[in-house]
């Protein structure tokens, strides 16, 4: 497993480090399939870089900094089998062992990851060529690119990038609000990280309903996408 750590981090060829997917992935998507599956202590290298934009390459007496910004999209299967929760009832593995599967993932590195998203299974009418189809992906870049553009004109960057400190700043909720978020935090059991993640969300949110204020909806789906990393 240390040549893919390596493949990952940094590669360090005689004298000179070189990045690895981590840094090729700077300004783009990095993209792991089947989660769980990949060595734990590959997955707890990520948490540097999706914290800090960097990752710092240590070989003997060379030390090299590449950045690494990069935006994290992650794939797993909701139980060794696949078929948890599908209507169809296919599903025979036992609580013990969904939650064996899916604690191969550790809980600080579900805090980087902002949204947790169930993908049901697709049926066969679904699949046909003139079956309904939802927003095109002009349309929805569209609302993305505004709402970016009123990120950089409020923070001069992205939700994402705010420091703690911003984040309180641009993203204010309303007394009311605040509870809400409270409540989520003690029955959730999240991080202090993970609640700066969903006020960023939701200000997010509310950029693309074109609000000036995050409201009580944008801050109950940015709470609803942090929901799957506490249930077995």
């Amino acid at each position: 497993m240390i040549p893919i750590i390596r493949l990952i981090v940094g590669i360090h060829s005689g004298s000179q480090p070189r990045p690895g997917e981590i840094s090729l992935a700077h300004h783009g998507v990095l993209f792991l399939d089947e989660l769980p599956e990949w060595d734990r202590r590959v997955l707890e290298v990520l948490r540097e870089p999706l914290e800090s934009g960097h990752i710092t390459v240590s070989r003997a007496a060379r030390q090299a900094d590449f950045p690494a910004r990069f935006q994290l999209i992650a794939a797993m299967n909701p139980c060794p089998c696949g078929w948890a929760g599908d209507p169809s009832g296919r599903c025979r593995c036992t609580a013990e062992q969904i939650e064996r599967y899916r604690g191969r993932i550790s809980g600080p590195l579900l805090d980087r990851i902002d949204l947790h998203i169930e993908v049901p299974r697709v049926h066969a009418p679904e699949m046909r060529p003139d079956a309904p189809r939802g927003e095109s992906s002009a349309l929805v870049r569209g609302r993305v690119e505004q709402a970016r553009g009123r990120q950089m004109a409020r923070a001069g960057k992205p939700n994402a990038h705010l420091s703690q400190h911003e984040t309180e700043r641009d993203c204010v909720l309303a007394g009311q609000d605040r509870q809400l978020l409270e409540r989520a935090i003690d029955r959730l059991q999240l991080s202090a990280r993970a609640a700066h993640r969903i006020l960023r969300v939701a200000r997010s949110i509310a950029d693309l309903d074109q609000s000036a204020q995050i409201s009580t909806v944008h801050l109950g789906e940015a709470i609803g996408y942090r929901r799957s990393d506490r249930r077995a």
